[in-house]
């Protein structure tokens, strides 16, 4: 076909071919950035714990008053925590995953150069943390009972401690190849010395809605610090209880009721499954999405409409020259191939401006937001969809064309 038919027609309808081929190039910006946001939050949803979740919940406790006893306190506790029909285990803490609230503390092999320090989020626990959690041992060994003392939650009191736990991302930061076993690490500001004495494949940092330059570096890095976290006057710690199988709501209803029956000199909240925690904990994310794919779905009707409209506006305006050339023996199939043409052009030109506008705005969000360059993954998939959706849309009007008999389309009103 030549296009030099279909270069007279655009010109004499600048006005709206100007107005598709911009649509056309605000949506493909719009659509590159979108996918690539809703696929970066939809990765960040989807980012494993390394614990169990599907058998766990968690619940906070604070004490009411100091009487001197929290210790024993404590025991009583978890005590009557294990007893609760299908528990399997339980430990305190004074964080959990997927709560967004951590100590953070720095750590390094290497005490006499600070810049070897590496930021990673701190979680107490006994020698039933690890089961507790679910959460897997690759090298090394767990804590035995022996190792685990008292740790003043008020006064933030450290006694020596004889060895810790670091997860296998924050092993490779603190070494070449993660070679940490046995090593003696600094832990500040608590002025702590300790072998790392364990190794744990996975226990994401609780903090997921930190700023990525802060997430993206340390979500992984997590150490374990053998204390038991006596919180009187601290706000409270949290009891992570395991359980069976099938009785997560059974024991999550029972835990209360077994705390108040040692003491009620206390506050209990947030009784909740990590499950739920997790859904709770990205629900913004989740909105992102379905925002974002929402406005994708409009811009991509509304371009679409636009380009059916105007389409058949132009095709009632050329029932005359198209009944003329059906008459010199043009084909059904040449008629919609010249429609499809000329969109494709008025695509093409929009497709050519989108593409600038989406690498402007993404180095405008990159400045303002922190975020990553656009790949170049994207940016082909933009262009397919905005093809594929224009030659999609034109085809109805474009077969309603071809569909006019010659002796009808030719008939002077």
């Amino acid at each position: 076909m030549e296009l030099r038919p279909v270069l007279s027609a655009l010109g004499r309808n600048k006005v709206g071919a100007l107005l598709i081929a911009l649509q056309v190039g605000v949506t493909l910006a719009i659509l590159c950035n979108a996918l690539y946001i809703v696929q970066q939050r939809l990765a960040l949803i989807a980012r494993p714990s390394g614990v169990d979740e599907a058998d766990v919940f968690t619940l906070q406790n604070q004490w009411i008053g100091q009487t001197g006893d929290e210790g024993a306190r404590l025991q009583a506790d978890l005590a009557a925590l294990r007893a609760i029909p299908g528990v399997t285990d339980v430990f305190e803490s004074n964080a959990v995953p997927l709560n967004d609230a951590a100590m953070t503390l720095g750590i390094t092999l290497h005490p006499d150069n600070t810049n070897t320090l590496v930021l990673a989020a701190t979680y107490l626990g006994d020698q039933n943390a690890l089961h507790t959690l679910g959460a897997r041992l690759v090298a090394g060994r767990d804590f035995a009972a022996s190792d685990v003392r008292d740790m003043d939650a008020a006064q933030l009191k450290t006694p020596p401690i004889d060895g810790i736990l670091v997860t296998r991302a924050l092993a490779a930061k603190l070494a070449p190849g993660g070679n940490v076993l046995g090593r003696v690490a600094s832990i500040y500001p608590l002025s702590l010395t300790a072998p790392i004495i364990g190794i744990v494949d996975r226990l994401q940092a609780p903090f997921v809605n930190a700023p990525d330059n802060l997430v993206g570096s340390m979500i992984e890095n997590s150490m374990i610090l053998p204390y038991r976290f006596l919180d009187v006057g601290y706000g409270g710690a949290f009891y992570i209880v395991h359980v069976k199988p099938g009785a997560l709501a059974t024991a999550m209803r029972a835990a209360p009721g077994a705390l108040a029956a040692v003491s009620r000199e206390r506050v209990v909240r947030q009784v909740r499954s990590l499950t739920e925690a997790r859904r709770e904990i990205y629900r913004a994310d989740r909105t992102i999405v379905t925002m974002l794919a929402l406005v994708c779905a409009i811009l991509v009707a509304v371009t679409a409409f636009g380009i059916v409209g105007l389409t058949s506006y132009w095709v009632s305006q050329r029932r005359r020259q198209i009944g003329i050339r059906r008459a010199l023996g043009a084909t059904r199939p040449a008629i919609v191939r010249y429609f499809q043409t000329e969109n494709l052009m008025i695509s093409v030109a929009g497709i050519v401006v989108g593409l600038g506008l989406a690498l402007a705005g993404n180095v405008w969000m990159v400045d303002r937001f922190a975020m990553h360059r656009l790949p170049l993954d994207y940016l082909i998939i933009g262009v397919a969809a905005m093809l594929a959706l224009g030659q999609l849309a034109v085809l109805w009007p474009a077969l309603r064309a071809a569909s006019v008999p010659p002796a009808v389309a030719t008939r002077i009103a």
